[in-house]
């Protein structure tokens, strides 16, 4: 998953280091992975 499209794209926004420590969160809580919908919630 870190090396798909949408990854690298959102990764432009919020940055490689954010993206990288919420996709190990997902990991360690058992997150699903399929897509990311219609929506995501972006940070500053």
């Amino acid at each position: 998953m870190p090396k798909l499209n949408l990854f690298m794209l959102v990764s432009a926004l919020m940055g490689r280091e954010r993206m990288q420590a919420g996709y190990a969160h997902a990991i360690a809580h058992g997150y699903r992975f399929y897509s990311y919908g219609d929506a995501s919630l972006l940070l500053p």
